[in-house]
């Protein structure tokens, strides 16, 4: 008697929707040639050159990873790939306009370099997604990826090797090549903690001593033995703060590491511990280290003449406030501002040329896009298989949120500036190339999570011959 062998259940219901994808990357494209157009027609009253040029090699990159995706992970969440295209090309059509006014013929001018590191953003991307077929194998490597993350974090620290750039050690050079370690750590600290909270999750979680105010329990404390990771990851941020001045860093990897042990415990006594010791190493930071107090002096004083006009001062803070409110509610236009006038325009500061040549609403809508990213990195979280896929796609979507957080708020005032970059967007390729090895991860986890189970095309008892 033959019997049907049940479809296991999924998470998502297995659709691939690639047509869907393939229309919203076509209006990615369009945006981003769009744009070129518009700054091109407000610098000189034409239609630059570049509108083809670096408008159809980016189109051309897109239809690639779309063709790709096709092949190699049909079933993948198909929101994911053309808002991170948006993201790049609103990047590539900025960076293109800054780069315009200073050039001695605007034809010439070019977003030829972000162009270039968005291609092999892509190529890694896709190489993540055609080998790492299940990326649970990576929970081999617990102590081997914390190892690398933390090598990575120290390296700007050699002497020689480590280059300091707008107060922050931040960045190697090895002759004419730079590369910023610490947006490649960031992905090994995930990998690291998602296997290590996998491990450790159910001690973490469930020993621990009440506290208690007459009847009512406050939170369970977790025995002091249990504290080593805490404090492991409190040194190492504090330690980023004081060594390096990275600010940013320190925030985004201690944030992430809080929000990831949260969810692998669901315990709120490690984030009240967490956040307590932040700020307090943070104060007794700001009381010994005069970079510190220059910080948050620049964040509470901004316009103070006399913060404003010091080496190192308020002066591009400011810049940016005011080209963000010159802006108003529709923008300039791009290309109709002074956007290049502002510090680091292309890089650092580039929310803040968004929100003078885009207005509210432009910058509001990318705000919208960032955030709808990390929205789907958090639902595939929720149907991806095994805790460990869990952990991992959640610490990506935290790191990009995180991320978004820390730039805006520096923009904004709301704490104090740090220096992040602004992801797939902000020039340069090494956060370029490390924004598109996550979308890679979260790419593969969702195409596993929405793939049908495997089908027995025989029925031989205990052994069966299956095939996807």
């Amino acid at each position: 008697m033959t019997t049907t062998t049940p479809e296991a259940p999924t998470a998502l219901p297995p659709i691939k929707r690639r047509n869907a994808e393939l229309a919203l990357v076509a209006v990615a494209v369009a945006i981003t040639m769009a744009g070129i157009a518009i700054a091109g027609l407000n610098l000189n009253g034409r239609v630059p050159a570049a509108m083809w040029t670096v408008g159809m090699t980016f189109g051309a990159l897109s239809l690639a990873a779309h063709v790709a995706m096709r092949f190699f992970a049909p079933y993948a969440d198909p929101l994911i790939l053309p808002c991170t295209l948006f993201l790049n090309g609103i990047g590539v059509a900025m960076i293109w306009r800054l780069d315009a006014i200073g050039a001695e013929d605007i034809e010439r001018a070019g977003a030829g370099m972000q162009v270039v590191w968005s291609a092999v953003g892509l190529v890694l991307c896709f190489l993540i997604i055609i080998f790492l077929k299940d990326p649970r194998v990576l929970q081999r490597y617990t102590y081997i990826t914390g190892l690398v993350a933390i090598v990575l974090l120290m390296l700007p620290a050699i002497p020689g090797l480590g280059r300091e750039v707008y107060g922050a050690r931040l960045w190697i050079g090895i002759g004419p090549f730079t590369l910023q370690p610490s947006e490649f750590a960031k992905i090994a600290l995930v990998i690291f903690l998602a296997s290590y909270l996998m491990n450790k999750r159910q001690v973490l979680s469930i020993v621990g001593k009440p506290i208690k105010i007459g009847r009512f329990k406050l939170m369970d404390l977790p025995r002091a033995r249990d504290l080593a990771p805490i404090l492991v990851g409190w040194i190492a941020a504090i330690g980023m703060l004081v060594l390096l001045r990275d600010l940013g860093t320190s925030l985004l990897l201690f944030g992430t590491f809080l929000a990831m042990l949260y969810v692998a415990t669901q315990r709120s006594s490690w984030v009240v511990i967490g956040l307590g010791l932040f700020l307090a190493g943070a104060t007794v930071a700001y009381f010994l280290f005069w970079h510190v107090r220059a910080r948050v002096n620049i964040w509470q004083n901004a316009f103070d003449q006399e913060v404003y006009y010091e080496v190192g001062g308020s002066q591009q803070l400011v810049q940016g406030l005011i080209g963000m409110g010159y802006g108003g509610v529709f923008g300039t236009g791009l290309g109709g501002g002074q956007a290049h006038n502002i510090f680091a325009a292309d890089s650092d500061f580039i929310l803040s040329s968004l929100g003078e040549e885009l207005g509210l609403t432009g910058l509001l809508t990318v705000l919208m896009v960032l955030f709808l990213l990390v929205e789907r990195g958090m639902r595939v979280a929720l149907a991806a298989t095994g805790p460990f896929n869990k952990l991992l796609t959640s610490g990506i979507a935290f790191v990009l949120a995180y991320q978004v957080f820390i730039v805006l708020g520096g923009l904004t005032r709301v704490i104090p500036l740090t220096g992040s970059t602004t992801p797939f967007m902000a020039a340069g390729g090494s956060a370029l190339m490390a924004s598109w090895i996550m979308m890679g991860v979260l790419l593969r986890i969702s195409d596993n999570a929405r793939r049908p189970a495997p089908q027995a095309i025989q029925d031989e008892g205990a052994t069966q011959v299956i095939r996807r």
